[in-house]
């Protein structure tokens, strides 16, 4: 009678290779929070769901301007495959680190901003001068700008933390130097990133603790700045204007073929859809009836694709979002950490609420896309950079060492089943 042939167990140094080959995959996939994985899902899920309504909504256009069907899908794509890698090499890096390059940083990227007002290497679009081209490349230093002061304002908070409550030596050079940056996108034209920065900066103090009261000069005189440079510009105050007419959100008098149209076919494309939408890939309003359809109006074509369930379905990802950064800046520990994820919650739900009020007629046209979701390849790469600054901070500590001892505690009990 054969017997059966006995299995071969793995020699000694090849059982202690295949554990510490465990031992350092362990250390790259640590336990982490809740709260970690909470907004890496929601984020990642926001990104796969913004390539797939970028290659909806931009195959019209893309074959218009580039003469192929999928080439500003493949652009978003190809941001998409280098942010999310970013982020998560981002999720890994120590506060320090993060507190180490604030000031270069900032300063570099300020001096980008420099080159676009300054120089013929800026590029106007849209009325607004914020693109920078150097060689073949093209980019938003303003959006580089938002991720320095994530870091310079956790750092900055973390050295003035004492006198947060002096509004001379505590709260005046914050405003002083992040009001500085901001003023070089202000001076490009680009109103909308202004806002959203100014927003960063001040919403970031008041969530962290700063008294109101603390913050209300800097607020009236952002306000009477915004006013200033709105009413300096024959294009955005015929945007404001048309916003304000009455007979362009009712489809009437207005001026259709200039202010009115995008507003007006933004509600068309909404009321198109209906409760069910008019199915994937359908959307009438990408057919060049709605300027914008890939990037700041995308909320719109979301709207009309997939109807009033899928725009509720986003507007519900975003509130998911907004209470992964909320959990993580609860549980926050360090001066640094919480400054960082208040700057980014502001920057990211903050933006997402204005650009979804635009598409609804609640704000003028501000020319913001939607964060994740809508094409814009800067964009993208900083939101997922400035959202892998909060996931470091958010790690849990104390996740590997509570790991270690189980894994501890279940090898002495192995190993006290064997003695027996």
């Amino acid at each position: 009678m054969a017997t059966p042939p006995r299995t071969t167990r793995p020699a000694k140094s090849e059982a202690s290779g295949i554990s510490a080959a465990r031992i350092r995959l362990g250390r790259v996939f640590r336990v982490e929070s809740a709260d970690y994985f909470l907004l890496l899902g929601t984020t990642l899920f926001l990104v796969v769901f913004g390539l797939v309504m970028v290659l909806s909504s931009s195959l019209v256009e893309s074959y218009i301007v580039d003469g192929g069907f999928l080439d500003q899908a493949i652009r978003q794509a190809v941001f998409a495959v280098v942010g999310v890698p970013a982020m998560l090499l981002a999720s890994r890096m120590p506060e320090r680190l993060w507190m180490r390059i604030a000031w270069p940083v900032l300063i570099a990227s300020c001096a980008l901003q420099l080159l676009v007002v300054a120089t013929p290497l800026g590029i106007e679009v849209g009325g607004n001068t914020n693109w920078l081209a150097i060689g073949p490349v093209q980019f938003q230093p303003s959006e580089f700008i938002k991720v320095a002061l994530v870091m310079w304002l956790g750092l900055i908070v973390t050295k003035k933390q004492e006198y947060l409550d002096d509004f001379t030596r505590g709260i005046l050079p914050i405003v002083l130097v992040g009001g500085a940056a901001i003023g070089l996108v202000l001076l490009g034209g680009d109103l909308g990133t202004v806002m959203i920065m100014g927003g960063m900066l001040l919403g970031a103090l008041f969530l962290i603790g700063v008294r109101l009261r603390l913050l209300l000069l800097p607020i009236l005189v952002a306000a009477a700045l915004f006013t200033v440079v709105a009413l300096s510009s024959e294009n955005r105050m015929r945007r404001i204007m048309s916003f304000l007419d009455a007979n362009c959100q009712a489809g009437g008098t207005g001026d259709a073929i200039n202010e009115c149209w995008q507003i007006q076919h933004g509600t068309y494309a909404l009321a198109n859809g209906g409760v069910f939408g008019v199915g994937l890939g359908n959307s009438a309003a990408k057919w060049s009836w709605l300027p914008a359809a890939d990037n700041d109006f995308i909320f719109a074509i979301i709207g009309e694709e997939l109807g009033l369930i899928g725009a509720v379905v986003v507007i519900g990802l975003f509130v998911l979002l907004a209470v992964a950064f909320a959990r993580v800046l609860r549980s926050a520990r360090t001066p640094f950490a919480k400054a960082a994820t208040a700057a980014v919650l502001v920057w990211v739900i903050g933006q997402a609420c204005v650009n979804i009020g635009v598409v609804l007629g609640v704000f003028p046209i501000l020319g913001v896309p939607l964060p994740l979701v809508s094409a814009g390849g800067t964009a993208l790469l900083t939101t997922l950079f400035a959202i892998g600054i909060v996931l470091s901070v958010a790690r849990d500590p104390g996740a590997p060492a509570r790991a270690a001892a189980r894994a501890a505690a279940r090898k002495a009990a192995k190993a006290g089943r064997a003695a027996r």
